[in-house]
């Protein structure tokens, strides 16, 4: 039974892989439970910090800071957050169409892109279809520290600084839950209450930004206990980080949900595969048995 051979051998290959992707399924749960809560641990501090500088964008400042002046935009940064490993779904690709859609719309403008990309499928997809990149980490692994994500931040801060780019966008998924990863773009630099708005979709509906409605006859300020253009740089430097790393941490998060829900359903694939050989396998060798009695009526009748 050659034919048999073959659909067994099949069958045991899928059931390999079925427990390949069963043990996937529950290690993606497991770390998705960890960074959950890493995620979780981060919200406070980062709408704090979101809603200080919300009020200081409004603030009627003895200074003009760099990252709170508009310019004409002629270039954009792009801090695109994507997963450093596959098999999760349509996480990275959703990511990707946001971003080349946003791009198309800025290339009809006449307004040129540069980028800097934090895991290596955001590397794959710029090597493969083109794309400036000013600086890159991978491989950060599940718990990244605010320190492997500092040199990346710095290079495109000094290019925002130093004028090389206009503005300085992040694009990333939002954990929304299990089930639904949202892929966005938010505009970083230079502030103002856009940002914030944009802001609020990575909070819970009760947990808004509070901002302040300002008439133009009212002018104000904080009362500073040092130097105001330190202690501003601090703040802006501070509310920069925390919300990349959020971002970076919540699209982790998202990536362990997805891989979870698509190895469940590689899982469920595999058994129905493996059922419908098993059924194939059934037949065969029915009508192998079948055949061979047959060829034995056959014979005896011939004698």
């Amino acid at each position: 039974m050659a034919v048999g051979k073959e659909i067994r051998t099949k069958i045991k290959s899928v059931k390999n892989t079925q427990k390949i992707t069963g043990a996937m399924q529950m290690v993606a749960a497991s770390k998705m439970r960890k960074t959950q809560t890493r995620m979780l641990a981060t919200k406070p501090y980062t709408e704090q910090i979101v809603k200080l500088v919300s009020h200081l964008s409004q603030a009627e400042v003895e200074f003009d800071h760099v990252y709170l002046t508009k310019r004409e935009v002629k270039k954009i940064g792009i801090i695109v957050v994507s997963s450093d490993r596959g098999l999760c779904g349509g996480l990275n690709n959703n990511l990707f169409k946001l971003l080349s859609a946003d791009m198309a719309k800025w290339s009809e403008q006449g307004i040129d892109v540069e980028f800097a990309t934090i895991g290596n499928k955001a590397n794959t997809f710029f090597n493969r279809y083109g794309g400036k990149i000013l600086a890159t980490a991978s491989h950060l692994g599940d718990q990244p520290s605010m320190a492997d994500l500092l040199g990346v931040m710095n290079v495109m801060l000094t290019a925002y600084r130093d004028g090389e780019i206009d503005e300085l966008h992040i694009y990333s998924n939002a954990f929304v839950n299990t089930m639904v990863q949202k892929p966005y773009g938010m505009k970083l630099l230079p502030l103002d209450l856009s940002t914030f708005k944009s802001l609020k979709a990575e909070f819970d509906e009760k947990d808004e930004i509070e901002t302040i409605d300002l008439t133009q006859t009212m002018k104000w300020d904080y009362i500073y206990d040092m130097d105001p253009k330190k202690l501003v740089e601090l703040v802006l430097n501070r509310y920069l980080e925390s919300t990349m790393y959020h971002s970076v941490i919540a699209n982790i998060a998202c990536e362990m949900a997805a891989r979870m829900v698509a190895m469940q359903a590689a899982t469920d694939n595999a058994e129905a595969i493996v059922d419908n050989l098993q059924l194939v396998y059934n037949k065969a060798r029915q009508a192998a048995i079948t055949q061979e009695i047959s060829e034995i009526v056959g014979g005896a009748a011939a004698l």
